[in-house]
């Protein structure tokens, strides 16, 4: 057939090339993917490649989603849907590579993050129809997935809507719409929520995770997926925004879709589009808005998205959310201190093991025993800094269902659970132990909260000075500042470690009314014990280099005394 004959893939082909060659104007995400695209294109013509681009595969089920219809909008209801290239580059892409070996598709997971009124529940209602329906998988199981009936509903709602407006549809495939599931009886097929941690029983073909970020843990993601081994060519779907919480099992798969797209993770099965800003974009720009939401103008109205924005520059408190659901930027503060841009600039390609025998300062915070402990390294070379950290919590707490991202850190070496349901304080000492045998260490600072028996111990097996910073505001507002005047000029690096980084991003600046800085958060749940720890290290690093007098009231422990007397 003619190249004609597939205008939905023409039009996917078309928005990947527009898109790497500036006509569209896109982040740095999206260009990656369609650049993905358009090279795995060219090495599909060799035989050793293993996958083939087919367009009529593309364009099939395009065509499936352009003749379902809309079901809410004055203006739309009722009317068949007319797919954005945008919207054919991500459906015909997913579906269009076949594996060459036996014409199965080639991608089984799609991690799309879509800024709010993009139509993703569109979106995902047509995927999950198609998977139901027209596929030719005989039992398909489909399930729409949340933490909630409502949300479950947000994906599962319009697809039995579009099913009740389109009785040539209905009729075609034999579906029977009930009240809370689709099922047709010739091939025992069904479409259905699913609400919380599923059972191990089902066996799905298809599985749509609604606003991924709500979830505190990956137990419906991982079910989903390890429920797929007997289906020959499953999708696992996740349609969302991006959300408040970088501990979250939606984070970790978006690191891994960003690791996908930039090259250094080996992944053939995962699709992804990230809609997003670019780093260092001004996001009180309109272009910036233009970027992150590609169905401006179709779905999501200018005059809108500009009432947003102006309301996010004028109003201090909304700017995070209207931000994160808006412009799919991700931030678990309220009013975050550390500027994450600037924050994941600072990163070195730096190990402990390139510092062997370099002075160092040591920061302890000891949390309680149930809590994370942080101890945190800091060098100095020049007039620059480097960072490393050390975290310690109870096995028991680690095992919680709730703490899926300390699991992960565990397994990645990031984050050590000592045995039982206390932190035993004594693998924080064998660690400093060693390290004081690798490095030169000229002070630790400790917060004398929870650390008086430990902080004993410690000065009876070392030779250098441990001295208490109490975490007040007069003790911690010059050392904050210093931090992030060093971070923010690029001087203050660090390896990447991702617990580390967490913190930083839960860090809540706070101040007295005397203007007095000290570190806060916005839950419990979002731990800081890292990055003040670092502080604490840094404070006595700069005072020993001369390069932070002492004030007084912060370092001055005599007139600190005098004046609480006062």
């Amino acid at each position: 057939m003619a190249r004609s004959a597939y205008p939905f893939a023409s039009m996917a082909n078309r928005y990947a090339r527009d898109v790497v060659s500036g006509k569209v104007v896109a982040c740095r995400y999206v260009r990656l993917a369609c650049q993905r695209h358009m090279d795995e294109f060219e090495r599909s013509k060799s035989k050793g490649y293993p996958y083939r681009w087919d367009k009529a595969a593309a364009d099939r089920v395009c065509r499936f989603a352009s003749n379902m219809v809309h079901v809410k909008g004055r203006e739309w209801a009722g009317k068949k849907l007319v797919l954005e290239n945008w919207q054919c580059f991500l459906l015909g892409v997913t579906f269009g590579w076949l594996r060459k070996s036996d014409g199965l598709r080639r991608f089984r997971e799609i991690y799309a993050e879509i800024p709010r009124k993009a139509g993703k529940s569109v979106l995902g209602a047509c995927l999950g129809l198609y998977m139901f329906a027209a596929d030719g998988e005989p039992g398909a199981e489909v399930y729409s997935g949340a933490t909630s009936e409502k949300q479950a509903w947000e994906v599962f709602g319009p697809a039995r809507q579009m099913c009740l407006k389109n009785p040539s549809f209905i009729s075609h495939f034999g579906i029977h719409v009930g009240a809370k599931n689709l099922h047709i009886l010739d091939n025992a097929s069904k479409f259905e929520p699913v609400i919380g941690k599923p059972g191990d029983g089902a066996s799905p073909h298809c599985a749509i995770v609604d606003e991924y970020h709500e979830h505190q843990t990956p137990d419906l993601y991982d079910t989903m997926l390890t429920g797929m081994g007997a289906r020959s060519q499953p999708m696992l779907a996740v349609i969302t925004t991006a959300g408040v919480d970088t501990s979250g099992p939606c984070y970790a798969k978006r690191d891994e879709a960003v690791k996908v797209l930039e090259g250094t993770l080996e992944n053939d099965q995962l699709f992804t589009v990230i809609y997003t800003i670019d780093d260092g974009d001004d996001w009180t720009d309109w272009v910036s808005w233009e970027k992150a939401n590609p169905n401006l103008g179709v779905s999501i109205y200018p005059d809108f998205l500009r009432a947003r924005r102006k309301e996010a520059i004028q109003i201090a408190s909304r700017q995070n959310i209207l931000k994160c659901k808006h412009l799919n930027v991700w931030s678990n503060a309220g009013s975050a201190w550390i500027n994450m841009v600037k924050w994941n600039a600072c990163r070195a390609d730096v190990s402990l093991d390139d510092f062997a025998g370099e002075p160092c300062w040591v920061g302890v915070d000891l949390a309680s025993k149930v809590d994370l402990t942080a101890m945190v390294l800091i060098f100095k070379r020049g007039d620059e800094f480097y960072l490393f950290g050390r975290h310690y919590l109870p096995e028991e707490t680690v095992t919680l269902p709730e703490n899926a991202h300390y699991q992960r850190w565990t397994a990645e070496g990031h984050l050590v659970a000592t045995p039982g349901a206390r932190t035993d304080y004594r693998y924080l000492m064998d660690d400093l132990l060693a390290y004081a045998d690798r490095f030169s260490i000229r002070e630790l600072a400790y917060d004398p909260r929870e650390a008086e028996m430990l902080m004993q111990e410690i000065r009876e097996r070392v030779s250098f000075s441990c001295i208490e910073i109490n975490q007040s505001p007069a003790f911690i507002s010059e050392p904050m500042k210093e931090f992030e005047a060093l971070y923010l000029s690029g001087k203050l690096h660090h390896d990447g470690d991702p617990l580390l980084t967490w913190q930083a991003s839960n860090v809540v600046l706070r101040s007295t009314r005397t203007k007095a800085y000290y570190p806060g958060k916005e839950r419990a749940e979002n731990k800081i014990d890292g990055i003040v720890a670092a502080i604490m290290a840094l404070s006595r690093a700069m005072l020993h280099a001369g390069q932070a007098s002492p004030v007084p009231g912060i370092f001055d422990w005599s007139s600190i005394q005098a004046e609480a007397g006062a």
